[in-house]
């Protein structure tokens, strides 16, 4: 079965194209700029083309993406028919989906009734739903979403400390986003552990420009940190993370700013790049500190030291923890800024060995007189998304 996986933001199209027979990737690349100039990137049979081609809507981008499907250079495939469903990312599911779905009128609705949660969101990937329904009529389309995974916490991890009747009226609660990435990589993790999910404590640590952590408890999601949108949790690229919520009040009325204006900032303009002055992109930031500059330092130390208050209180939250998994762009590659977080929790039984640290992809870096096994996994959320699909459309043709 030929999957389509589809990510759409507001002005730019990820696709990768699955053959689920191996779970090969036979094809990827990025649509972006659409509604501006309209660039592409696309790769395929060990071959990249880029380039620029008008994209006025993500329609235009869906066409453009089958053409390259279908090029005679750059293509894997003869006829649109090869592809058997689409999956597309969306980003909240609010408290209406645990799990993936089968996209229906029902389902497109719902996804509207989120928009709130996800304005910024919520309503590109229901533009890559509908480019993909009127390029590709008929073909079977699931939704998967960053929350589903989250949907398992504890009322007592999710309900903030606020007024009752605003999670009632409103939905206000923690949601937690990047579930896809968390599922996946815990999964692994509870391979690794001797693949029986029940009995089993770990915290997952999605750390890169957006970053997140989760307590997985039995498999399943018992808290994370991101909250009612991806702001909250540990600093990260360029988002604030947690903070005492008077600020926004305190900055707005001496910058003279609405609080739509203080929130872009908090989300776009703050994190490490506000802190450092320099970049969001932390090999900028190792970059900058390696020459001695004092801010973008001050960055790095802030973020280890948040993501180790963040597994110190997942331990205590979980009785303990079987593993720690390290994923995600930081996560995955910066073997300094892991050796950073787990530095000084060998009271939690938790080590590193340094040579294991610097090697790449899936690997144990468990010290030697470490009693929690501390995991580097890389993710791939695509992958999740195009098993759920075949499973889903698999199940309708039975």
């Amino acid at each position: 079965m030929n999957i389509l996986v589809i990510n759409a933001g507001s002005s730019s199209l990820k696709y990768q194209l699955f053959d689920m027979t191996t779970q090969e990737v036979r094809a990827k690349g990025l649509c972006e700029r659409i509604g501006i100039d309209g660039k592409f990137k696309h790769e395929a049979n060990g071959k990249k083309v880029t380039g620029d081609t008008p994209m006025a809507t993500h329609a235009d981008a869906i066409r453009h993406l089958t053409k390259m499907l279908l090029d005679e250079e750059y293509g894997v495939i003869k006829s649109m028919s090869e592809i058997d469903a689409v999956g597309h990312r969306v980003l909240h599911g609010g408290q209406k989906f645990s799990e993936s779905v089968l996209v229906d009128e029902k389902v497109i609705a719902a996804i509207e009734e989120c928009i709130p949660l996800g304005p910024l969101h919520n309503p590109a990937n229901l533009m890559g739903i509908h480019a993909c329904e009127e390029v590709m009529p008929g073909v079977p389309q699931v939704a998967v979403f960053d929350t589903a995974f989250h949907q398992s916490m504890p009322k007592s991890s999710y309900v903030y400390a606020i007024p009752y009747e605003y999670y009632e009226k409103y939905g206000v609660r923690r949601y937690g986003f990047h579930g896809t990435s968390h599922r996946y990589v815990s999964a692994k993790a509870i391979e690794l552990l001797g693949g029986k999910a029940e009995g089993t404590k770990i915290i997952t640590c999605h750390l890169g420009n957006g970053s997140s952590l989760a307590a997985v408890k039995d498999g399943k999601c018992f808290d994370t940190s991101m909250g009612l949108t991806p702001l909250e949790g540990v600093p990260m690229g360029t988002r604030s993370g947690s903070m005492d919520p008077a600020i926004v009040e305190f900055i707005a009325n001496h910058d003279n700013l609405t609080p739509s204006e203080t929130l872009t900032m908090l989300n776009k303009k703050s994190g490490v790049l506000g802190i450092s002055g320099v970049s969001s992109d932390f090999r900028d930031l190792d970059e900058a500190a390696a020459a001695g500059n004092d801010r973008a330092q001050l960055a790095l130390d802030i973020f280890a030291y948040n993501v180790k208050k963040y597994i110190g209180s997942y331990v205590a939250a979980l009785g303990g923890a079987d593993a720690i998994v390290f994923t995600a762009g930081v996560g995955e590659n910066s073997a300094e800024m892991r050796a950073k977080i787990t530095e000084g929790l060998e009271y939690l039984g938790i080590e590193i060995d340094q040579e294991k640290n610097a090697v790449r992809g899936t690997v144990d870096i468990t010290g030697a007189g470490s009693k929690v096994k501390v995991f580097v996994i890389p993710t791939n959320e695509e992958l999740v998304i195009a098993s759920d699909t075949e499973e889903i459309v698999s199940a309708l043709n039975k």
